[in-house]
């Protein structure tokens, strides 16, 4: 069995001036090194300022991490001390974060910022010409998407346009191909890029300027893989199974689509989903049966029932969808049985049944009662296909939607309300438009301690990821298995030197069961609860359980580091963040790409200098 990996030519830099950094002090060194193994990326930003004054000066180091990762480290250095963040319970710092708060400092330092990014933020005062560094540390599992993993580095901000280098070190233990402009090599075990602008090449994109740039570098990847059951990795007693199997059949699906309508829904949501139903409609195979629901206090439906998606009726679909006009309260309880009740009426051997649900806002007829609505549409569905809830803006009770997408095998997602909210729609339909598999579950004799096993469908583009504990840490028990309708299959499984596994495992265990103590209630939900603060706390992960405490020079204030709910709105821009482009728009966004070559400094699509992009494998060799 023979598994390859594939980097993808895509190197970008979105770039966007939001620095600002003063003139009695500077950066002279900003490194991000990010190293992936078994698709999780430990990312470390090494920020390094001096004070150039001749008095003390309050230094603030601030960046951008991706929302799906964990902080799990933070160090400053200053004047030859090291000072560690600690990672604690919410209960344990809640004296010092109410402390904070009760001066009138920013005690709340990690805050949501959009819509995949976080914000983290503290300062220290330094003395006059000295220097301190700050080390930010964060982890992540790489989640596969349409078809390929994304790696985003966030610039820190401000960032002065000096020594600067990212670093990434992508390692498969399997054969690693590069994608060049036109063509793909195989060449090595693991890569590396490098990322290391000079000073004229920071200031000389179209919206640079002479305090250099900021951004993300996103370097994105897929592995090569033939039509096997998975790869699993064992180390030190852990593994990690990769599940995405190539060339299988998709499977015709029945959709029913639940679009609020209501009168919050007014003026561009409303024209945005009308567009976005549109472009979803032309991507139905004529082997799908699909139908429309409407509702505000009432429903309104296209077709009782779901019909194939043949010329005729997308054709007639299309013009029900553009005729949604926003009106009326919202019934959402109603709404969601009956598009429940046309996917049970239509039970299709062979095929995928999907419900999606889109709103904006909370219950405000018929039934209300958010726990009672969960309940009834639990038993509506009964497990037989997933519900995806689509939160459209922050007027939505996200929580909610979350949890009871959770609690019927589906996901939610926010939509926000931006010009491309239609893209948005569009772009998460496209993630389970081509179901390829039904009831997956993975089975591990020899196996304990185990993450997610059954999976209601399996998407092309998409990926399951399992992990655990080996029982005894004996290889010569455990046995791996993927189990679906029809197929019963061992899979094979290779022994490796990588404690990422384990924090694999950890980080998956961790999400799982916040995700868990979400939907549950009573003694399940604290016993869910009080594993995950246990693991969290184990692994130093910041999350929503947790706290790290930030350790400062005496006589400084601590700052508290918290991570977000997803419901949390990003900050409001003051009225001058548009001009000095704090809030950068689609027009802000410069792209430029990095030929995959031995050292690309030259234009890119006719615009300024590309920063510098170098690959090399890991025999030294520049590819």
């Amino acid at each position: 069995m023979c598994f390859c990996w594939f980097v993808c030519v895509c190197v970008c830099v979105n770039m966007f001036i939001q620095s600002h950094y003063g003139d009695d002090w500077d950066i002279y060194s900003f490194h991000i090194n990010s190293t992936v193994s078994s698709r999780y990326a430990t990312t470390v930003i090494t920020s390094r300022v001096a004070n150039r004054m001749d008095e003390s000066k309050e230094i603030e180091f601030q960046v951008r991490i991706p929302k799906n990762a964990f902080i799990s480290k933070f160090r400053m250095f200053i004047d030859g001390q090291a000072y560690d963040g600690v990672v604690k319970s919410k209960e344990a710092a809640k004296q010092q974060y109410t402390d904070a708060v009760s001066q009138g400092q920013s005690a709340g330092i990690v805050s949501s910022v959009g819509r995949t990014l976080e914000e983290f933020k503290t300062s220290v005062n330094v003395a006059a010409h000295k220097k301190v560094t700050f080390e930010l540390t964060y982890e992540e599992l790489l989640k596969r998407k349409l078809g390929k993993y994304e790696l985003s580095l966030i610039f820190v901000q401000p960032i002065a346009p000096n020594g600067f280098l990212m670093v990434f070190d992508i390692y498969s233990g399997l054969f690693l191909s590069l994608s060049r402009v036109n063509k793909s090599e195989f060449c090595c075990y693991q890569a590396w890029v490098y990322f290391y602008p000079t000073e004229d090449q920071q200031k000389t994109c179209d919206r640079c300027g002479e305090q250099g740039m900021n951004g993300d570098l996103v370097i994105v990847y897929d592995v090569n893989r033939d039509n096997s059951f998975g790869d699993i990795k064992k180390s030190s007693g852990y593994f990690v199974h990769h599940f995405a199997p190539s060339n299988l059949a998709r499977i015709p699906k029945n959709v029913a689509f639940v679009i609020d309508q209501s009168s919050s829904m007014h003026g561009r949501k409303i024209q945005q989903t009308r567009t976005a139903l549109i472009r979803i409609l032309n991507d139905l195979a004529e082997e799908d049966h699909f139908g429309l629901i409407t509702f505000d206090s009432s429903i309104f439906h296209w077709k009782r029932e779901l019909v194939q998606a043949t010329e005729e009726n997308l054709a007639s679909a299309k013009t029900f969808a553009l005729q949604i006009q926003d009106r009326g309260a919202t019934d959402i309880n109603q709404a969601v049985l009956e598009g429940a009740r046309m996917l049970n009426a239509n039970p299709r051997e062979g095929s995928a049944s999907i419900l999606i649900l889109l709103t904006d806002g909370d219950p405000t007829s018929g039934v209300t009662n958010l726990e009672v609505i969960q309940s009834n549409v639990r038993k509506a569905i009964a497990g037989e296909f997933p519900l995806y809830c689509l939160g459209f803006g922050f007027d939505v009770n996200f929580e909610f939607l979350e949890k009871m997408s959770l609690q019927n095998n589906g996901v939610a997602r926010r939509i926000y309300e931006d010009s491309d909210a239609e893209l948005q729609l569009k772009g998460f339909y496209e993630e389970v438009a081509t179901p390829l598999l039904t009831d997956v579950t993975m089975v591990y004799e020899g196996g304990i301690n185990l993450t997610q096993t059954n999976f209601s469908q399996y998407y092309n583009g998409s990926e399951i990821v399992v992990a655990g504990q080996i029982t005894d840490n004996d290889i010569r028990t455990f046995t791996p298995q993927v189990v679906f309708p029809g197929t019963n299959v061992t899979v094979e499984s290779a022994d490796v030197a990588d404690s990422n596994i384990q924090r694999v495992w950890a980080y998956l265990t961790v999400k799982q069961l916040l995700e868990k103590e979400l939907r549950l209630s009573g003694p399940e939900k604290e016993s869910a609860k009080k594993e995950a603060l246990e693991l969290s706390l184990k692994y130093s992960f910041v999350t929503p359980l947790t706290s790290m405490v930030v350790t400062k020079p005496p006589g400084e204030s601590s700052d508290v580091l918290h991570k977000p709910k997803e419901g949390e709105a990003p900050q409001t821009p003051t009225s001058n963040a548009r001009q000095y482009g704090l809030m950068p728009t689609v027009s802000d966004i410069l792209w430029l790409s990095g030929r995959v070559s031995h050292l690309s400094t030259g234009r890119s699509g006719g615009q300024s200098p590309a920063p510098a992009v170098k690959f090399q494998s890991v025999l030294g060799q520049d590819t």
